[in-house]
């Protein structure tokens, strides 16, 4: 089967969606040691190619101190300036080790220099580096919700706090915001979570909801878990908004033998390594035996283009979901990454009801 074979429409019996399906994909924007500036400009040609294939958005995630991207915020406004149309997003940043204040800064300038195409995905984030960030061994949890709150207070225009003593001439006590300002980036913030507690919480606070691609513990149904978040998540929204969700998967259609091998070989390490697997040359070691069984990874759903279409129609958060996002081997390379995402668009996509430009990415 070429890479331009059309796949014939699968049926399922899935509800109708009620908004036009979203279509994204996750890099990690991620490089073997030694080539990091490679990898980072072959990130930015595979979101010129995901523009020219008509994706929605591309989004990226922030690891420190390893071989992928560690500052989303400086990043992005680069690819936007080599991209004229998709939508450009963080999923996620760890705001765990960010001053939120500075934070809101940065998402506001990225924001403006995009011209709010911008989508702030955040979360707890890796933990492991309390020290290096000049932390006190906390609960990166509780730590995270403290300074998203803050972070919020910041973006939403909110005052932040006053001036103290007195510098340069300035009044003390003179009330301060966060400057510059983008008055629609509040709309378009999302937060990762695991849990029905954890998708309340995003929900309370008027946020996107990104469900997290690694859950904690070994899940027996995690589509049917993703749906229960999602609808978790509609029932207790508070924003001014419409609610809106996405879900990860590693979507692999197969367009011949050699790629069939190399997506069975994908989900395999997956199962075997867990949150190990597919790491670039010279990414920091990781203790792989016993990852795989402490976490739940999202499905690698692999097969030919048929198989592949089926299991999408017949995942219940993928149904549920106003976006789906296909998330990329961090090992690939960059042809690999390419013919991974035109594939999905000519023989997966149309099948889920997904048409190029017809989305509303807002």
């Amino acid at each position: 089967m070429s890479a331009t074979t059309e796949s014939k429409p699968v049926q399922s019996g899935a509800a109708p969606r009620e908004r036009q399906l979203v279509l994204g994909f996750h890099t990690r924007v991620s490089f073997p040691s030694g080539h990091a500036r490679e990898g980072l400009r072959d990130g930015i040609k595979l979101f010129q190619t995901g523009e020219d294939l008509g994706y929605d958005r591309g989004w990226v995630y922030q690891r420190h101190f390893d071989n992928y991207l560690a500052s989303p915020l400086v990043y992005l406004p680069v690819v936007a300036r080599e991209t004229s149309r998709i939508g450009i997003g963080t999923a996620i940043i760890g705001i765990r080790y960010e001053d939120p204040i500075h934070l809101a800064e940065a998402a506001a300038t990225a924001d403006l220099l995009t011209d709010g195409r911008l989508q702030i995905g955040l979360g707890t984030g890796q933990g492991g580096f309390d020290a290096t960030f000049g932390q006190e061994p906390n609960d990166g949890r509780e730590q995270a919700l403290t300074r998203l709150d803050k972070f919020l207070e910041g973006v939403r225009g909110q005052v932040v706090g006053e001036i103290g003593e007195p510098a340069l001439g300035l009044i003390p006590g003179t009330p301060l915001t966060v400057r510059p300002d983008s008055p629609t980036l509040p709309g378009r913030i999302w937060y990762g979570a695991g849990s029905l507690e954890s998708a309340h919480r995003v929900a309370v606070r008027g946020l996107r909801l990104l469900t997290s691609t690694i859950l904690t513990g070994d899940l027996a149904d995690y589509n049917a878990h993703q749906a229960s978040m999602i609808a978790a998540y509609r029932e207790a929204y508070q924003g001014d908004n419409e609610p809106r969700t996405s879900v990860s998967r590693s979507i692999l259609p197969a367009t011949d033998k050699q790629t069939a091998r190399l997506y069975a070989d994908y989900d395999q390490e997956r199962r075997t390594f867990g949150p190990a697997a597919s790491r670039p040359a010279g990414a920091l070691e990781h203790a792989r035996d016993p990852l795989a069984k402490r976490y739940t990874m999202s499905p690698a759903i692999h097969g030919d283009p048929d198989q592949v279409t089926e299991q999408l129609l017949n995942d219940p958060a993928v149904q549920a979901a106003d976006e789906l996002i296909a998330f990329l081997p961090p090992a690939f390379g960059l042809e690999q990454s390419q013919r991974l995402i035109k594939d999905i668009v000519e023989t997966v996509a149309p099948n889920l009801g997904w048409k190029p430009g017809e989305a509303s990415i807002v």
